[in-house]
Parts: structure tokens; sequence; C-alpha cells
């Protein structure tokens, strides 16, 4: 007999509102486990009566009954070819859907779930977590003792399969331990790396869930639950917006103390499925050489060999005074040649390596070289050597940057991954300096005063100097180290901000960087610094600007002679009036001068979904002449032949396509942080800079050029930074602006508008 009630009990639910104390309740090892079993009496139910034959399971995390408060339901129906099948199916699986709960289901026989378990190894591994939870508890039984065993026999014919599948994830998920919202499930150390860990385990090929594993892994399902009573609903991304709500959930100090705990616990995760991999290729490669055998030895460095795959000590390198730079040198070898360091030698040197003296011998400093420029290999090898303390021996301000949170929403990185990263990304620039050497120093060191009160800038530089003084380098490049901490920002800044064409900008950097060596370095470090904080960071418009200001700086510094300004684009500058040119991302536009024609072009490319991400504006010969740089919003696709069409109509004096967009964007304002207003009166030749720091939005540029426009301020360039959800928009009004009343004025003009 099946039992379909007409009206399925409610299933269990977690409150979404309530008291902290309440939402608490539902965090933990302890909630984690009343929710299956609330949720294994529900499905039982609904489970149409007992059914020989017939028989449902749970996977997923309602298998192993860690489900978080919103988690999707995972089940197998499985039977032996009853009839109906497909009716008590629907009988299922209805009342599901009509709950709202997410649901992943199959309808299986028992040899047709054991033959996809045999090919696939995401459902091979799905069943390792199978429980049974309604009907025929035998035919369960059955189906959990063959998924295991067929596991323990064809597990390492499946690992390169699930080796494939996890190294794609994690490319597309990244690291949690260095993710500023990284994702808590899918991200390299997150939970589903837990479960790669179990399946592992259970082939027998390693002992992976130790006791830091199993408590790393508590702590991250308490954050998800945590975080899904925050949001209310199923999420496994910790964005930074969540992080101080999920903090006084788990009753953890702040957001940044969250997101150091979560670095922490991926680590652990990570390293261990790091440890799980080595022992599976060990057993493979075991297999391809037809069973165990004398391990080979291969020299690789002074004192390093590898064996088996693995960077370990040469036996003379053991002796009772190890040289003090050894762990360095071994660290370099691994990253040069690309192969881990073993355990058990990352365990000697951590235990047994001398601190190295004050300052570093030549060998120590030769091998931090070697190991910050070697490319690929960088990553991991020093993330073993921070996994086992070596860093701290060889760096003591590292601790206090190891998983510090960057606030600032370019930033995808905490700060200890984002200055490894930047020397990973300066080794492409290595070739364009005298000194490659100061080059990967600075760009490791570059943000060492992050986290400290100051410009970090200012604060960081003399530490650089103490560091690279205590490495070894000597004053010179101390000094040059220092300048590069010092700068690092300056022409990122300058060429976005500033007009390249007036002298007063060239001259002033010129005078700033001093010779034309630093000059290259500090390009470099630019580059580096923009690859290794995230794609908003860096743009092909941004790097044109920055090749543009350093060629004209290296100019006057070689020559001493301030370079003649940029020629405008001549088919601008003759011919017939308007004239508009569309090319990739650049808009060009010439007019007869006019006021307002820079709002005008802003808001015509705003109605066409385009965004500014830089713009000049200049006169010449009675010619205006306006020239962005945009991206398509969203990445949507626009009409070029009727863009065109607008601008010339615009450039004209048409004014009926700035009042189609004049509504549009005056609704646009936004921003949480409140605007400012800044005036650079020495940073031109003849205007004053006035900046604008708000928080970026459509049709911002056309209402703040109006807004200027309509205060009677002459503008005569711009320059248009976009960072992120920011911008810092400079424009230059013609004339000294030395009466602060005026100044006010324009600049409440200006914030109004915004």
């Amino acid at each position: 007999m099946i039992n379909t009630p007409s009206e399925p009990p409610a299933p269990p639910v977690v409150p979404s509102g309530g008291s902290l104390d309440k939402l608490k309740d539902h965090i933990g090892a302890a909630a984690r486990a009343d929710r299956a079993a609330a949720l294994d009496a529900w499905l039982t139910t609904i489970f149409p009566g007992h059914l020989p034959g017939v028989s449902l399971v749970a996977v997923g995390g309602l298998g192993r009954r860690d489900c978080a408060p919103y988690s999707d339901l995972d089940l197998v129906l499985l039977h032996n070819g009853t009839a109906g099948i497909d009716r008590i199916a629907s009988g299922l699986w209805y009342p599901i859907w009509d709950a709202r709960l997410g649901l992943d289901h199959s309808v299986r026989t028992l040899p047709e779930a054991l033959s996809v378990a045999h090919d696939d190894v995401k459902v091979a591994l799905g069943l390792l977590d199978a429980r049974h939870v309604a009907g025929d508890a035998a035919l369960s039984g059955e189906l959990i003792a063959a998924a295991s065993d067929q596991w323990r026999r064809t597990a390492v014919r499946l690992m390169p399969q699930l080796k494939e599948l996890t190294t794609a994830r994690w490319a597309s998920h990244g690291e949690l331990a260095f993710l500023l919202e990284g994702d808590l499930k899918e991200a390299a150390g997150g939970l589903r790396d837990v479960t790669i860990l179990r399946g592992i385990g259970r082939a027998g090929v390693a002992d992976t869930m130790r006791p830091a594993v199993r408590a790393a892994n508590l702590r991250l399902l308490d954050t998800r639950d945590a975080l899904h009573l925050a949001v209310g609903r199923r999420v496994d991304r910790l964005v930074a917006q969540e992080r101080a709500a999920v903090a006084e959930l788990l009753e953890i100090d702040d957001g940044d103390a969250l997101l150091r705990r979560v670095a922490g616990d991926a680590r652990t995760v990570a390293h261990a499925v790091d440890d799980a991999w080595r022992a599976v290729d060990r057993v493979t490669a075991g297999r391809r050489r037809g069973g165990p055998g004398s391990p080979t030895r291969r020299p690789v460095a002074r004192d390093v060999v590898e064996q088996d795959g693995e960077l370990v000590l040469a036996r003379t390198a053991i002796g009772p005074v190890p040289d003090p730079s050894l762990s360095l040198r071994v660290a370099a070898a691994a990253a040069t040649v690309r192969l881990p360091i073993a355990r058990a030698t990352s365990e000697w040197l951590a235990a047994f390596s001398p601190p190295l003296p004050n300052p570093w011998p030549p060998a120590a400093r030769a091998a931090l070289v070697s190991l910050l420029g070697s490319g690929p290999g960088l990553l991991p090898a020093w993330e073993t050597c921070d996994r086992y303390g070596l860093i701290d021996a060889w760096l003591p301000e590292w601790a206090r940057m190891r998983s510090l949170p960057q606030h600032h929403p370019i930033h995808r990185f905490t700060l200890d991954r984002h200055l490894v990263q930047a020397a990973y990304e300066a080794t492409a620039y290595t070739r364009e300096v005298e000194r490659p050497d100061l080059l990967l120093i600075g760009s490791f060191l570059h943000d060492v005063g992050k986290g400290l009160p100051g410009d970090h800038s200012v604060v960081g530089a003399p530490i650089a100097g103490e560091i690279a003084a205590r490495i070894g380098l000597p004053p010179a490049d101390v000094a040059t180290i220092e300048k590069l901490v010092l700068l690092h920002l300056l022409l990122p800044d300058v060429a976005t901000r500033r007009d390249l064409s007036d002298p007063v900008t060239i001259s002033t950097v010129a005078a700033q960087v001093g010779d034309t060596a630093t000059l290259d370095l500090l390009h470099a470090l630019a580059r580096a610094d923009s690859h290794a904080t995230g794609p908003a960071a860096w743009s092909d418009w941004k790097g044109r600007l920055m090749a543009e200001l350093v060629s004209r700086v290296h100019t006057a510094l070689d020559t001493g002679e301030l370079p003649e300004p940029p020629t405008p684009d001549p088919e601008l500058l003759e011919g017939d009036l308007p004239a508009v040119h569309l090319d990739d991302d650049r808009v060009a536009v010439a007019a007869a001068d006019r006021r307002g024609l820079l709002g005008a072009v802003a808001a015509c490319l705003a109605m066409h979904r385009l965004d500014v991400v830089g713009a000049n504006a200049s006169t010449v010969d009675g010619r205006a002449i306006v020239e962005f740089f945009t991206q398509p919003r969203y990445g949507s696709p626009y009409d070029p032949v009727a863009l065109a069409a607008d601008l010339r109509r615009v450039a004209a004096g048409d004014v009926s396509v700035t009042q189609r967009v004049r509504a549009r964007a005056m609704s646009a304002r936004g921003g949480t942080a409140s605007p400012r207003v800044v005036w650079q009166r020495d940073a031109a030749t003849d205007a004053a800079v006035l900046e604008l720091r708000a928080a970026d939005s459509p049709g911002l540029l056309y209402r703040v050029a109006t807004a200027l426009d309509e205060a009677g301020a002459e503008m005569r360039a711009a320059r248009i930074s976009t960072l992120g959800g920011d911008v810092v928009d400079a424009f230059y009004l013609v004339g000294s602006w030395a009466e602060q009343a005026e100044r006010d004025r324009v600049g409440a003009a200006v914030l109004a508008a915004v």
C-alpha cells in the first residue's frame, strides 16, 4: 500500500530572523546533526510507505549529517526494478520542490549506481557518504557496502580523473587561504577538498583525516552555517559585507579575525591535500615501476637531491652545524625545479636550521633572489616554507602580515599572498631593468607598511630598508629599495590623475625619481603590483598612460629638457567639423570650441552603456578635442554606427541627446561614503587641479562636467581614474584659483552633482 498523504507535513526550517542567540543555536556539529535528524524524519513521512526493493539514500551533506542551514538535499531513490518507479519518484520529489528545498536527485538500480560510479569519480566519491534514510534498509546496505568496496578496488585508477577535476576547480575558484572573498566550499582548501581527503583516505592511500584537518573542517562548517544564517539563504562565498555579521554569530572579535581564522583552516586543509596527492603519486609511480624498489636519487643543487619526485637533503648537508643558508637554498632549488620539498626535510629544516646572521651571508641573499625570481615555482615553495615556520625565521615581520586582509575592493588577495604574487609578476619585467635583483626584492617588500598606522608607503620605506640591510644589501641598494617602496604608487597615480602634456607633471616626477634606472624599476614594480592586486587594478589604457609618462620622464632625465606635448590625432585637427573616431576602446571627438563638450560626449557614452575609464580634454587652434577610453558596461555590446551618429549630433550642438540622458544620470547618484573635493594648486602650469574622490556611478562624469560648466569653471583637461567602485577624477581648471570663496563655490557645485 503506497502512502501518499494529500497534505504532507511541513519540512524542518531554520528561522530567517530572530535574536542573535537563537541564530547561534543553529551553528555547530550538534545543530547540523539535529538538522539531519529532522530532515530524515520529514523525508520518512513523505516516503511512500514500505515498498520491498525500494529505498531512499542520502548522499552529500545530508549523508554526512553536516548539512548547512540552507543546503540542498542530495538523494538517490534506489530500487531493484520495481514497477511504477517513476510515479513513486514524482510522489517523493514534488513535496520537496513544493517545500522550496534545493534538490539534486537520481533514480537508479543497484547495478546502475555502481556502473556510473565505476567510471565517474564524482559519483563514486558521493556514494562514499551514502546513508540509508527510508524504505528497504537491506537494499541501501547493499549499495553502501558495494560502493565502498568498489572504491577501494578502483580508486587508484580514478585518481588521475579526480586530480584533473580538482585542479580545474582550484584554477576557477582560487585559494581560500589568500582570497579576501573566497568560496568556503569550492576554493582550494575549502570543504570540497575535505571530501577529496576522505576519499583518498578511504582508498587506503594515506592517513588524510588527522586531528588538525578534522578541527579545521568543523570550523569551516561552522563558518558556512553562520554565513547561511547571516544572509538567510544558501551562499558559500564569504564576501566582505557579510564578514562582520558572520564573525558576530561565531563570537569572533571582528571580520578581520574571522578572515585570518578561515585562512588558517584553509591552509591546514590545503597542506593535507598536497600531502595526499603526493602519496597518490607515489602509489601510482610504484605501480608503473611494477612495485616498490630502491628510490632513485638525483642531485639538483648543492646539498639538495631529488628522491621519488621530492627534494631531500644530501647526506653531506646534515652536519653538526648546518649552514644557516641551507633552508633558503632548499627553497630556491624547489622553486627552480618545481618539485615539492619532502615533509621530513621541511620538518628537519624547521627544527635544526640555525638563525641567519645579520647581515645574511651572500649565499642566503642569492638564494632569496633566486627564490623570488623562480616564476611559477615560487608560490608552492613559499607556501611550504611558510607552513613549517621557515619564513618567520627568515623575516620576523612576516607574522604580522600573514593573512592580513586588504580592505580596498580592488584587492583579491590577503597581504602576504599579494607580496609573493607581486614578486612572481615582477619576473615578467626583469629583462627591462638594470638590477633585476632589486626589482624582485622591491616588489616583494613594496607593501610591508600595510596594517600599520599612517601612509603605508611612508611607513613601509624604512621597514623595507631595515630588511634590505639585514639581508646584506649595500647602503646604495638599501636606499634604492627604500625609494621604490616610498614611490611605488607614484607612476600609476600620476599617469591616471595628471595631464601628461603639462611640463609641471613631468618635471615633478623626474625630480622625485632622480635617475632612469630607478624610473625603470618603478615602472616594472607598478605593473607587477597592479597585476598582483587584481583585474580591477589594471587595464590597457592604464598601461598606455604609464608608458607615456615613463617615456616623457625618461626624455627629461636623459636630456634635461622637457619633451614637447604629444601631437593630437592629425585627422582631428584637419577637415570638417565635427569629427568622430571610434577605435576599439577609444572614442575621440573634435568640434568647434565651445563649453560643455566633454560633459555632452560623456552623456552620449553613458546612454550607449559605455563606461568611461579615462578621458582627456584639450583645445587646439580653436578646436575642442575630447578623447575617452571606454569599456562596455557589464560586457554589453553597443552599436558603433548609432554611437557615431549620436556623437556627431552632440558635437554639432544638438541637446536632445543630453536631455534624454539627464534624468537617467541624475537618478543614478549613489555611494555610501561621502564624496570629497581636494584642490591641488601646484600640480599644473596654468591651472589648478580639482580632484573628486567619490563612488562611481553611471553618468557621474556627465554630472560633474555639467556642474563645472554651469559654475563658470573653464576646463582645459580632465583625467578620469576608476579603481573598482571608486573614482579619483582630476579636472584642470584654468586660472590660479587663489580665492578660497571661489574654490568653495565650485567645490560645492561638484559635490551637489555627485
